[in-house]
């Protein structure tokens, strides 16, 4: 048993806590504040972060747009970047690298123009904003 990993067991107090968090989503919720915090650097971190958790919880109550580090524009872009001759399409493993590399976790994994390596940029554009919004909302959906 030299040299091999001892496998650590957890206490019925830290599964407790485990499943609390992933619950209520607590460790998405402070990725994407300290995400932000990065992005913005906001003179008042305090007060940026109030103004986030109150967004989040309009959007909550008034389902729309979630406080997100990304937006429309940022996806376009990412797009301009993948298309770099304007073909007006991507591949699909571009499609799910760059949706993993905005940090979404669960996408549409069949979009449309996937069975032909196809990705349109509105069809991108339309996925990347979902995923964006279904990942910003740290909240029980």
């Amino acid at each position: 048993m030299d040299g091999e990993p001892v496998a650590e067991m957890s206490s019925p107090r830290e599964q407790e806590a485990a499943e609390y968090l992933d619950k209520h989503k607590i460790i998405e919720l402070m990725d994407n504040l300290t995400s932000m915090i990065f992005f913005y650097r906001p003179d008042r971190p305090g007060e940026f972060l109030i103004d986030q958790l109150e967004k989040l919880k309009i959007s909550k109550v008034h389902p729309g747009n979630p406080p997100c580090l990304f937006n429309e524009s940022n996806v376009d872009a990412l797009f301009e970047i993948l298309d770099p001759s304007h073909q007006g399409f991507i591949t699909y493993s571009q499609y799910k690298e760059a949706l993993k590399t905005l940090g979404i976790k669960n996408f549409n994994e069949f979009p449309e123009g996937a069975s032909d390596d196809r990705i349109s940029q509105e069809t991108f554009i339309k996925e990347a904003t979902e995923g964006l919004v279904r990942s910003a909302a740290t909240f029980k959906q």
